[in-house]
């Protein structure tokens, strides 16, 4: 098969290899820690969880990368990519080590948010190096495969971290700052792994003289405007609009997800024990569903492109999702993890090489902690509106009616651009305003 063929190519790239293993790593530790936090504070037996608290607790963790995000590009833009990946790995395993002894302690709710915060924090830096990172290790004609195999690796590598904790929480006799303390371990090892690579091999070429803080904070916002700015010309347009689409589906998911999770928590389980096992199945499928997505995208983009591959993903959604939702029931929502799966990763890999192919190594990394600060806003608001909409045990037709009707916008605006491109010969210079 010609994408098995690419990928023992792509694979036998040793500095591809190199910062794979620092991915793998680094998101396998992610996953243990996430379901760590999300059985500590929504499945555990003491706690009544709501939509709203559920909510509360991800603008908690989320909203501050607002204003980490766009910092940690620019930082990005001026830092070595591997140092980065060393320091910012070696202080996470030592706040998850923190957050497991808060955990025992019985400390007020705020520190061990606080704790956790920090964690996630500096993930920011870690994910958008990596996406900048990349164009460095793999040439242009292999750039589509190795977004699609090495987000999804990662994304793989979440779902094997979340396995690993459910298994450790097991052993342990449901102890999760164990299982917090397996991903400090794993965070250790991921610092360690980015020694391998070259400290100059990663980027970026240009290296800054470093100015007092007062103008370092005036440089960040006229950096973060240029990259704006590059964003926006019209040969990068596609770019602009393939992030709007994404941004929104990430509103989707984090709906959907917010709904899965009171309904494993409530309608589908007698137990809080039982939710999280089932919780579990479901993002193992959701995983499968990502693999999937590497595999297909892309022989999909090679034959209809990057753009048309989000319209046809975001109009698969905007069928499938109300059909296998509505039902509420187990085994229609597990194939519905499966297909959404593989939808917006799907979606996201085109995303991300059409962002890659348009922008300029120097503005990469700005671009992509926008693209995560966008990500980050997007969720927590599609929390909010999930603890708005949902009753105590989940089911709610009008927030499933709601998502499909967001994916359907998106299929139908990204085809209207598209097609209004395909006329203009593919040459979108000449547009002045968004396709009506």
């Amino acid at each position: 098969m010609p994408v098995v063929r690419d990928l023992r190519v792509l694979l036998r790239l040793r500095d591809f290899r190199r910062l794979l293993s620092v991915r793998l790593l680094s998101q396998g530790a992610d996953g243990v820690y996430q379901v760590a936090l999300a059985a500590y504070v929504v499945f555990s037996p003491e706690k009544q969880t709501s939509a709203t608290a559920i909510a509360s607790a991800m603008a908690v963790l989320l909203l501050p990368y607002s204003l980490v995000g766009p910092f940690a590009g620019v930082l990005l833009d001026r830092w070595r990519r591997r140092q980065v990946f060393v320091y910012g790995n070696l202080l996470r395993a030592l706040l998850a080590a923190a957050t497991a002894v808060l955990m025992v302690s019985h400390v007020p709710d705020w520190l061990f948010y606080l704790s956790a915060l920090c964690v996630t924090a500096v993930n920011r830096f870690i994910l958008a190096g990596l996406s900048a990172a990349l164009p460095r290790v793999v040439d242009t004609e292999r750039l589509v495969l190795a977004n699609s195999l090495s987000p999804t690796a990662g994304t793989l590598a979440v779902t094997a971290g979340g396995g690993l904790a459910f298994a450790v929480r097991l052993v342990a006799s449901g102890s999760d700052a164990a299982v917090v303390l397996l991903g400090a371990f794993l965070y250790l090892c991921a610092a360690l792994a980015s020694l391998s690579v070259a400290p100059t091999l990663l980027g970026p070429d240009r290296e800054p003289a470093r100015p007092h803080l007062r103008t370092a904070l005036a440089n960040t916002a006229r950096a973060l405007l240029a990259a704006v700015r590059h964003l926006a010309e019209p040969r990068r347009r596609e770019a602009a609009w393939a992030l709007a689409a994404m941004t929104l589906m990430r509103f989707c998911y984090g709906a959907l997800l917010v709904l899965l999770l009171v309904l494993c928590r409530y309608a589908l389980s007698a137990t809080p024990a039982d939710g999280l096992r089932l919780l579990g199945l479901a993002l193992a499928v959701s995983g499968a569903g990502f693999f999937a997505a590497a595999v297909v995208t892309p022989w999909a983009v090679g034959r209809i492109g990057p753009g048309r591959w989000i319209v046809t993903c975001s109009g698969a959604a905007a069928v499938l999702e109300p059909a296998l939702g509505l039902p509420f029931a187990t085994g229609p929502l597990l194939v519905a993890a499966f297909v959404l799966g593989l939808i917006t990763q799907g979606a996201k890999i085109a995303t991300d090489t059409i962002i890659q192919a348009s922008v300029e190594d120097g503005f990469r990394g700005r671009i992509f902690s926008v693209y995560d600060v966008l990500f980050n806003v997007a969720f927590v608001g599609a929390a909010g509106v999930a603890a708005l909409m949902l009753p105590p045990d989940g089911r709610s037709t009008a927030l499933v009616i709601l998502v499909a009707l967001l994916y359907g916008g998106i299929a139908v605006t990204m085809s209207r651009f598209e097609t209004h491109r395909d006329h203009k010969g593919g040459d979108v210079s000449r547009e002045t305003s968004p396709p009506r």
